[in-house]
């Protein structure tokens, strides 16, 4: 019985999780081991379980949280906004920018944006959340002449997709994407405040105007695993 004590403790911690808002801070290792009268290795083993099960999400120097992982889904159907795909979600969304510097756009950038490498353009840096979390980080390559203002358009609306269709006339879509999970090395696991070596989605995508297939810029994201289920939808929906 002593060696599956931890899971009873996680069986009952997940019912009580269940009915918790995401985002909800939950009580520490010393509190847990305390209410069920175990030591701090069962109570351990008990949170490892339910992070296992994407229950909960840890937060490196923060304590640990209720978990709900949502969908962000990369559809030609839909528009290539984090914000939107997060609300539609049924979660809340908040972006930090990090900074929008001027750049000479890296090669391989260059390239995906059919560019010469070294165009000029801005590297837009900036950390996500969902309900309150870090949940995303990463760099959105702009070429110049799409968006020669974004340094000040960003400073009074956080999503790129909305100053893109108001400041640029255009109508993003998706015109490639790919994903792969990853390791995050200590820089990403710094802004994402997980554990260096948890597993981590990176996100890549290239989106273009519809109307003009005229290609306006390059995301490359990283996204927290056990906050985001990232789904591929491809071909017409039945």
């Amino acid at each position: 019985m002593a060696e599956t004590k931890y899971l009873v403790i996680a069986e009952t911690l997940a019912a009580e999780i269940a009915e918790l808002p995401p985002g909800t801070k939950l009580a520490g290792e010393h509190e847990i081991a305390a209410r069920f009268g175990v030591g701090r290795a069962a109570a351990r083993a008990a949170m490892q379980e339910l992070a296992r099960r994407l229950l909960v999400r840890r937060v490196r120097g923060g304590g640990t949280y209720s978990a709900r992982r949502i969908d962000y889904v990369i559809s030609s159907a839909r528009p290539p906004s984090w914000s939107r795909t997060v609300r539609e979600a049924g979660s809340v969304p908040h972006g930090v920018v990090r900074s929008c510097d001027p750049v000479e756009l890296p090669a391989a950038v260059a390239r995906s944006l059919g560019l010469d490498a070294g165009a000029p353009g801005y590297r837009l840096r900036r950390r996500s959340f969902t309900d309150g979390l870090p949940a995303s980080w990463g760099d959105e390559w702009v070429p110049f002449d799409v968006l020669p203002d974004l340094p000040t358009a960003i400073r009074h609306e956080s999503s790129l997709n909305e100053i893109l269709r108001q400041m640029a006339g255009a109508d993003p879509e998706r015109a490639s994407s790919r994903a792969s999970i990853e390791i995050a090395d200590d820089e990403v696991a710094a802004e994402l405040e997980c554990s260096g070596g948890d597993p981590v989605w990176l996100v890549e995508s290239v989106n273009r105007d519809a109307a003009s297939r005229r290609l306006l810029c390059f995301t490359q994201r990283w996204i927290r695993a056990d906050a985001i289920r990232v789904v591929f939808e491809l071909g017409d929906p039945a």
